[in-house]
């Protein structure tokens, strides 16, 4: 833990808070396995274009909208590191951490998609604690964050991510 944390919970001078949003309530800290959810007001944006897939993949199921209309998903569908490229603002409408100077993106231990993500669909973040490590000068994070789109029976993508939060 952060030498001013006992726990992953708020210190008394509010270094190590983790708080769900949006917020109506005073902060609340989190303990490992508490999980936040975003309200899911994040669409996946307009088709891609064979110009500017956004990932530089041209596959038809991404780029191509009439020709993805009669493909397996039934139109075109983000691609699986589109939707990674999501999950730190996802997640930034979730929960924050008190008292962090920087923040780094660690790496990911785990991925999966689950279900494909239509586009245009409006997508929401789950985020859950699973485990803080200290790191010199700071905390490692992990977390499971779960993409849902609107709708969707199954998650489109779930991802174990790795933060290091230095103080």
């Amino acid at each position: 833990m952060h030498p001013t944390c006992t726990s992953w919970t708020a210190a008394e001078d509010g270094r190590c808070g983790f708080s769900p949003l949006p917020t109506t309530s005073p902060r609340r800290s989190a303990s490992t396995s508490d999980t936040a959810t975003g309200t899911g007001s994040t669409r996946t944006g307009s088709t891609p274009s064979p110009r500017r897939p956004g990932t530089g993949d041209r596959q038809w199921i991404h780029v191509d909208p009439e020709r993805a209309r009669s493909g397996p998903f039934g139109g075109t569908v983000a691609h699986g590191f589109l939707m990674l490229s999501l999950l730190p603002t996802l997640g930034a409408e979730v929960y924050r951490v008190d008292g962090v100077r920087m923040g780094v993106n660690y790496g990911l231990d785990r991925v999966r998609f689950p279900a494909p993500l239509h586009t245009g669909s409006r997508v929401r973040a789950g985020v859950t604690l699973l485990d803080v490590q200290p790191v010199q000068g700071g905390l490692q994070v992990a977390n499971e964050v779960t993409l849902e789109r609107e709708g969707g029976d199954k998650p489109c993508c779930v991802a174990r991510t790795l933060a290091r939060l230095y103080f």
